[in-house]
């Protein structure tokens, strides 16, 4: 087997095998500005879509709504009957320089499986962690209460019954670089058949 190092690649198969996500914990501002979201918006959209139903949406949550979303965050957590460092963690998620919750919002198809669009809204979200870390942006795909929990949701991300928050996608300016962490296995992982 030839190392993936060893692979003569392009400038695009290069980035897929170096790319990595950086916790928010490791980004800092400015995050990008409402033309340069639009634009990584527009890049995460282009996905695989059965049907072109669009089964999916964006509510980009800038600094000054995250500033008012954490406290509620935290109370919500704490009223879910969890302990102060789990409210604690989950409310510091918002400190991001910016978020865009992906909203998986599924739509009536005797064609597509509301699985497969559930898919695409998946897809929604590794495209955008793409385009903003080709960008030179950091960025990372994560979940947590604020994207779980339904009532939250709701409240105040605006998700309708039907819907649910596929991912959080935070971004921002890249601080430290993390470190590269164990990669799976593909020999143990794929069976080829003949």
């Amino acid at each position: 087997m030839v190392p993936i190092q060893e692979i003569q690649m392009n400038p695009v198969l290069q980035f897929l095998a170096t790319r990595r996500s950086h916790p928010p914990k490791m980004m800092t501002g400015p995050a990008p500005d409402q033309a340069q979201l639009t634009q990584l918006l527009t890049l995460a959209a282009r996905v695989p879509d059965h049907g072109k139903l669009e089964p999916w949406r964006f509510v980009v949550l800038g600094r000054q709504t995250l500033d008012t979303l954490a406290p509620k965050l935290h109370a919500a957590v704490l009223a879910d009957g969890q302990d102060q460092a789990t409210a604690d963690k989950a409310a510091s998620a918002f400190a991001s320089p910016v978020v865009v919750a992906v909203i998986h919002s599924p739509v009536d198809s005797p064609k597509v499986p509301e699985w497969e669009q559930m898919l695409s809204s998946g897809a929604v979200c590794l495209g955008l962690v793409n385009a903003a870390l080709a960008s030179g942006w950091g960025a990372a795909w994560l979940t947590g209460f604020a994207a779980l929990n339904r009532t939250f949701g709701q409240n105040y991300l605006g998700v309708a019954a039907h819907e649910r928050v596929a991912g959080l996608i935070h971004i921002g300016t890249r601080g430290a670089t993390p470190p590269e962490r164990p990669r799976p296995d593909i020999t143990a992982k794929a069976q080829f058949l003949p």
